[in-house]
């Protein structure tokens, strides 16, 4: 007979509640039923086998687990562990530093299309990285995202208000903070969708004066005489002067006055010349960019009223060159002048005109010009194109001066046929 002795089985004692088995390894194993009706056995946080050197230790852990079921708060190894890990995860994102995430958005807007669905061009990215680079990372460095809250914002405003404006001493605003402001804004927006703060700050954007009036402004207040685009002519410096007649007589947007360059000026041998619109200065950015809609890129003629003019200033003050800017920084210059130097030049212009509306805009000289263009009999199609809009709600402001013309000749019509007809109720003359 063989002596050979069979394995022996490990032990396996019944609790109260549960069970706990000795190991061939000498550790014990606990087991339990759970609410679910299968069984499990003793799991750490990360969802591995976990065992115990002692009996007593094994016990522990299954009253502890007892407990947790009695009190409805058990859920099965597999899904607790991930949640855990969940936690760590949201926890670690929460504790990243400025400079990390700032370099992490930069990196997501350069592969994701903005809300319009378009990728954001190359100048827009590098306007974001400056302000990034120039005034964000040397204020916040690695200080942790979820402490950037309002009062250090209102800080980093205090700072960029206080920074002097380089244009013009004269500006109670250097442009600087309102553009940073906005990068910051838009970095803690995502970083509340990514959870890594719980809510944006509650922190008011420095406001920009609009390019158009508001909703209560009243058709034709902006609209000024053509005298008066003479006297903002000769009140302009030199060489921004024909910026006026531009925005007045070519109807061009500020940015679009600021995008010409030589090429875009074609002169025919009559003397005519066509105005072809292609690009604009981006005020983002300071970098040439696309017109503001498909409908912006359009070729207008050049109206005889400023010809002479247009052909003098491409003589004095613009660089021979195909692609030098109409409205330079300085005579001959390579450099366009930026929409902020701009901005500066049309308010010293402005104030030496006596007269204007109250509040008038570059921008309403485009809309003076429209209007006159509106006058001449010009349909909703042909404003369209001159204006390069593609909105046609837009382009019906325009039309309010028509309209009045409208007005006037239908009363007109009124009181001739109504002349007729108290003259037929008189009856012949005795």
């Amino acid at each position: 007979m063989s002596t050979a002795k069979k394995p022996q089985k490990a032990a396996v004692r019944r609790e109260a509640w549960g069970r706990l088995r000795k190991l061939p390894s000498g550790r014990w194993q606990a087991r339990y039923t759970a609410p679910d009706g299968e069984t499990y056995s003793a799991r750490t946080e990360d969802d591995k086998p976990l065992t115990f050197e002692t009996k007593t230790d094994a016990r522990v852990w299954l009253s502890a687990m007892h407990t947790k079921i009695a009190r409805n708060e058990w859920e099965p190894p597999a899904v607790a562990a991930e949640r855990r890990r969940a936690e760590r995860a949201a926890e670690e994102a929460r504790a990243i530093g400025f400079r990390e995430y700032a370099q992490r958005w930069l990196a997501m807007v350069r592969e994701q299309p903005n809300r319009s669905g378009k990728m954001r061009a190359a100048g827009t990215l590098r306007s974001y990285r400056s302000k990034i680079d120039g005034y964000l990372e040397p204020e916040f460095g690695d200080t942790l995202v979820r402490d950037i809250d309002a009062d250090r914002i209102k800080k980093l405003k205090a700072r960029l208000d206080a920074i002097p404006a380089v244009a013009n001493l004269r500006s109670p605003n250097n442009g600087v903070t309102r553009p940073v402001i906005i990068v910051l804004m838009m970095i803690l927006r995502q970083a509340a969708r990514d959870g890594v703060i719980a809510a944006v700050p509650t922190v008011s954007v420095p406001a920009q004066k609009p390019v158009r009036h508001g909703p209560d402004h009243r058709p034709g207040e902006d609209v000024v005489e053509p005298q008066k685009v003479e006297e903002l002519w000769r009140a302009t410096a030199q060489p921004y002067a024909i910026g006026i007649l531009l925005a007045a007589w070519c109807q061009l947007r500020r940015g679009e006055v600021l995008g010409l360059q030589r090429r875009d000026i074609e002169w025919h041998d009559d003397g005519t010349a066509t105005l072809h619109v292609s690009r604009q200065l981006n005020a983002n950015t300071g970098d040439y960019t696309g017109p503001k809609s498909d409908a912006g890129n359009r070729s207008l003629s050049v109206p005889k009223i400023m010809r002479d003019r247009l052909k003098e200033h491409l003589r004095d003050h613009v660089a021979p060159e195909a692609k030098a800017p109409v409205v330079p920084t300085s005579s001959r210059g390579s450099v366009p002048l930026s929409n902020t130097r701009w901005g500066y030049a049309w308010s010293d212009a402005r104030d030496a005109v006596a007269g204007l509306p109250k509040g008038f805009r570059f921008h309403d000289l485009r809309h003076t010009g429209l209007t006159i263009f509106a006058q001449e009999g010009a349909t909703l199609a042909e404003l369209m194109r001159r204006g390069g809009h593609s909105d046609i709600q837009v382009v019906l402001r325009y039309q309010h001066a028509t309209m009045e013309r409208d007005r006037e000749l239908a009363d007109r019509m009124s009181d001739r046929a109504a002349a007729k007809i108290a003259a037929a109720d008189e009856g012949p003359a005795a």
